[in-house]
């Protein structure tokens, strides 16, 4: 009907119409084998460039807190990864995943659980599958017990999750601070406050020494003004510039953190300090300078 088209068209239609219509048409007859397959090379870069395009746009939707507008994109993401790849491929996960956290947020648990099921069957079935892709995998499952109430089976899935993204990317890497923030969240249901405390005070420090290595890198590149030269002195690796989707995931988590030490103001402040700078140092690099 009418909505259904409008939800379509504001989710993904618009992005992709005109890259439509070639994956659509049939061919005219006759044509040499070298016309074909121009033919077929070119309908290859238009679904590549109609999946990626779908996979960003369910993503960014689902980012901004709107899992319904999301879903048209997720489900355009899916048809055309199995389009590329075959319905069984490992390159299908990524869409399940979306579609599971978009079914999820949308309080339809049911119908996250038949795409997490679909996810898991295919890594378990797929040797070699990548370190990154099980993190993934993971990472939904644990919230998927967690919205359900099944915490200690959460607490197994998140754990997974940050020892997969800790042996891949290191002890250090941002990339953990999810896990370690939805296992706080695990704990605090359980209201065993001292270990969401900890938890949060290790999403803090990862954030905090991430964001000064990336100050570090911005300075080294003569970016950034004489004042802000004390934090080239902190402690640090060689940082690189921050990206938008860590941007994203840092302006998500870290405000986070900072409500649930709202809670108990008096409860280690300099941990509260320590995230308001964090915050700081991650509106500066995002150029958000009255933030």
């Amino acid at each position: 009907d009418e909505d259904h088209q409008q939800a379509d068209w504001v989710g993904i239609h618009e992005l992709i119409c005109q890259l439509l219509i070639p994956t659509t048409v049939s061919l005219p007859a006759p044509l040499s084998e070298k016309e074909r397959q121009h033919h077929r090379e070119q309908l290859l870069k238009r679904q590549k460039l109609i999946l990626g395009l779908a996979q960003s746009r369910a993503q960014q939707l689902v980012l901004e807190g709107k899992p319904k507008e999301a879903l048209p994109a997720a489900l355009c993401a899916l048809r055309f990864s199995s389009r590329l790849h075959g319905s069984d491929s490992v390159q299908l996960v990524p869409a399940y995943l979306t579609l599971a956290e978009i079914s999820r947020e949308s309080g339809d648990l049911q119908q996250a659980f038949r795409y997490l099921c679909q996810s898991q069957w295919i890594v378990l079935s797929t040797p070699g599958c990548s370190v990154a892709l099980q993190a993934l995998l993971h990472h939904h499952l644990g919230l998927f017990c967690a919205a359900k109430g099944s915490f200690e089976q959460a607490l197994h899935h998140l754990s997974h999750e940050v020892y997969l993204t800790c042996s891949m990317l290191g002890p250090r890497c941002v990339e953990a601070s999810g896990g370690y923030f939805h296992m706080a969240k695990v704990f605090l249901h359980q209201n065993k406050l001292e270990v969401a405390d900890s938890l949060c005070a290790k999403v803090t420090s990862l954030w905090h020494g991430f964001l000064v290595r990336s100050l570090q890198a911005q300075l080294r590149n003569g970016k950034s003004p004489p004042e802000m030269s004390l934090l080239s002195k902190a402690e640090g690796a060689q940082g690189a510039p921050l990206t938008a989707a860590q941007a994203a995931e840092g302006l998500r988590l870290l405000p986070a953190v900072l409500r649930i030490r709202a809670q108990d103001p008096m409860r280690r402040p300099e941990e509260t300090a320590r995230t308001l700078q964090a915050l700081a140092m991650l509106h500066y690099l995002a150029e958000d300078f009255p933030k």
